[in-house]
């Protein structure tokens, strides 16, 4: 992996943000830094969703007379395993390069640990297959694809140790709330 984008991956867990766009931000905010090439979707009146590659932004609101809220992004990096480097929005490959079709955990986690920022583990329900671990001045969550057993591979290509996806934002009280609730869970 080059090392342009593995600083794209810790600089969104150090910050939480994409690109300086926050969680927060407005629908235009958003654009304006990752720009007009996105896909949209909008089931309902009261949500929306913009697709940037292989980072979405997700916002709400409580009537089509109110503003936008935002609510959280996803950076999607269990697609690169399928769709390769070319997923990846135009602004953050202008910024960052190229992009590899897999992110080991471990490797994030030690670089981002020689940068001062730690990663916490949080028991999740989507135990064994993933792993959750929680950067608690961002609040950004990682979660990292683990072993079944014997199992080896997964479909696409998926290794075990690769990061499935990013999340913004994890509230202190989310993860309370997951160490109350799967805190007894084999690890």
């Amino acid at each position: 992996m080059t090392p342009y984008s593995l600083a794209f991956y810790m600089d969104v867990v150090a910050s939480g943000t994409v690109l300086g766009a926050k969680p927060t931000d407005s629908p235009d905010q958003v654009t304006a830094i990752l720009g007009p090439d996105f896909a949209e979707n909008r089931v309902y009146d009261d949500s929306l969703c913009r697709d940037y590659g292989m980072v979405e932004f997700f916002w709400q609101r409580e009537s089509p007379d109110h503003p936008w809220e935002g609510h959280h992004f996803t950076v999607h990096v269990r697609q690169l395993s399928y769709w390769g480097g070319s997923l990846v929005n135009k602004a953050i490959r202008d910024r960052y390069g190229r992009f590899d079709r897999h992110l080991r955990f471990d490797k994030l986690e030690r670089l981002l640990a020689k940068r001062g920022v730690h990663m916490e583990y949080v028991p999740d329900c989507n135990e064994p297959s993933l792993t959750l671990h929680w950067q608690p001045a961002s609040q950004v969550s990682v979660m990292a694809l683990r072993a079944h057993e014997n199992e080896r591979r997964r479909r696409w290509d998926k290794r075990i140790g690769d990061v499935y996806a990013i999340h913004s934002s994890v509230s202190a009280d989310q993860v309370a709330w997951k160490k109350a609730h799967y805190g007894g869970q084999d690890t």
